[in-house]
């Protein structure tokens, strides 16, 4: 374990959720960003083993950055978090090279499986 994450929503009381779910299974938060543009900003400079990267967000959406993030590094490894009904985006996000997908609002226990089904 100790893996680490970099948490994006541009809700700061999601990010803390996300974060204290992530932090209490034993994984390290490394960072977090509020958009799109400081994910992939901080995802170059963090280098984190995982990101999970919320679809809907101001500056550029989910989707963008994920696109981004990607193109700099194949081998990322994201998790998108959506809202109920946002299912169109979610294939264009897999297709885009999202690893897996957490519907909002969390189940603790379904993070943490996307999660290590994604690390391992």
């Amino acid at each position: 374990m100790g893996e680490k994450i970099l948490v994006v929503d541009d809700a700061a009381f999601m990010r803390m959720m996300i974060k204290d779910i992530l932090e209490k299974n034993g994984f390290e938060v490394v960072g977090e960003a509020e958009d799109g543009v400081q994910a992939v900003e901080k995802y170059q400079e963090l280098k984190p083993d995982l990101v999970t990267l919320d679809i809907t967000m101001p500056e550029k959406d989910g989707i963008a950055a994920l696109k981004d993030i990607v193109s700099d590094d194949p081998n990322a490894k994201v998790v998108m978090c959506s809202a109920m009904g946002q299912q169109a985006m979610v294939i264009d996000a897999i297709q885009a090279g999202a690893k897996d997908f957490i519907v909002k609002p969390f189940q603790a226990d379904r993070v943490i499986e996307a999660i290590k089904k994604v690390l391992n």
